[in-house]
């Protein structure tokens, strides 16, 4: 056991002596026997600690009698995903200290400790409710289909932005940095995935999800969840369907081909609607869009070279440095010798572009 869990035999002693993870037999010998069950708890255990976690708390997380193993499995990786943009935005960081260096520039003390101290992350994640602000002639759209409901629950809620101010939201969201930038006065947030939602069924007239599905484990599943705890359900999502969607938006046609990869598994939309039950609507794009997502900027392309905007868009993580540093100087390039706007020539004269994003209404 210790061998395969890349651990000590004494740490599996210590955890047996302090009731963390203690075996479920012992051998005729005196030998520790592990179950199944006993490994899985192990490996919760190894991985929150891995995470950072003390002993104290591993305890009470793993002992929690409402989270059972699937829930364990989603929370732990909620926390690894946190784990690897903060990685992934310590990477960038140190490129950019590394080109500074070498084109002879010394950055500060205080520059130096928040590219590599604690503060990076919280950095980085202070763009994302300075860049995604409620757009309102989009609100408005999603606050018409949520009808005469009174009670919603906002899945995925993020820093809060699209919960409507009339009624008796409650959130949603399994991220803790995304929880922590919630504004004070926001609705109450509950830390939990869309895919295994904490309420009875029909427990709200009305379940919202806005800019999300894309970040669930299991979009079918989590639609089936929202549809089973309420009466009418709202989702803002984005179309991958058909043959023509790669050719929709300019920023991943013609400077980031991996965003196609992004969506490799994504359902189509008729697997989206027939999962509530609803129908799609198309949601054209203001050209001066105020809320920062992927799409918003496709008549301002100059923001996309701005770091702020692109670290509040989920899409370059995930692509990874080497893709947006590519990306983005390709662009810039194009944008100097005029190639962007001979190539984009008809955008400027629309006021809002159709670029795949959906509201699923059911």
């Amino acid at each position: 056991m210790a061998e395969l869990a890349g651990v000590t035999v004494r740490t599996l002693h210590h955890y047996d002596e302090i009731g963390l993870v203690q075996p479920s037999a012992r051998t005729a010998a005196g030998y520790r026997a592990y179950a199944a069950g006993d490994v899985e708890r192990l490996r919760e255990v190894l991985t929150y600690r891995r995470l950072g976690f003390g002993l104290r708390e591993i305890g009470d997380l793993v002992d929690d009698p409402a989270t059972d193993a699937v829930a364990h499995l989603r929370r732990l990786r909620g926390l690894l995903m946190e784990q690897r943009d903060r990685t992934a935005a310590m990477v960038t960081a140190i490129d950019k200290e590394l080109e500074a260096r070498a084109m002879g520039i010394r950055t500060t003390p205080e520059e130096q400790l928040k590219v590599f101290g604690a503060q990076l992350y919280d950095v980085i994640g202070s763009a994302y409710p300075a860049t995604r602000r409620t757009e309102p002639r989009i609100a408005a759209r999603v606050w018409d289909a949520l009808g005469d409901a009174q009670t919603v629950l906002n899945v995925g809620a993020g820093t809060g932005s699209y919960e409507p101010p009339d009624r008796d939201v409650t959130a949603v969201e399994p991220s803790a940095v995304m929880r922590a930038q919630r504004p004070e006065g926001a609705a109450p947030c509950v830390a939990a995935a869309a895919e295994n939602l904490p309420f009875e069924d029909q427990s709200f007239d009305a379940a919202m999800a806005f800019s999300t599905v894309h970040h669930w484990q299991d979009p079918i599943a989590g639609l089936r969840e929202m549809r089973r705890v309420a009466r009418r359900v709202v989702v803002f999502t984005y179309d991958a369907s058909g043959t023509g969607w790669r050719q929709r938006f300019w920023l991943p046609r013609d400077y980031l081909p991996e965003f196609t990869d992004l969506l490799v598994d994504w359902p189509s939309l008729a697997d989206l609607t027939r999962a509530i039950g609803g129908r799609a609507e198309p949601v054209l794009i203001p050209w001066d869009c105020a809320d920062g997502f992927f799409e918003a900027y496709w008549r301002r392309p100059e923001a996309y070279l701005d770091e702020p905007v692109r670290r509040a868009v989920s899409v370059w993580t995930r692509v990874g440095p080497e893709a947006e540093k590519r990306a983005v100087n390709s662009l810039r390039d194009d944008l100097s010798s005029g190639r962007w706007a001979e190539r984009n020539r008809d955008l400027v004269a629309l006021d809002a572009a159709e670029l795949g994003l959906r509201l699923l209404v059911a």
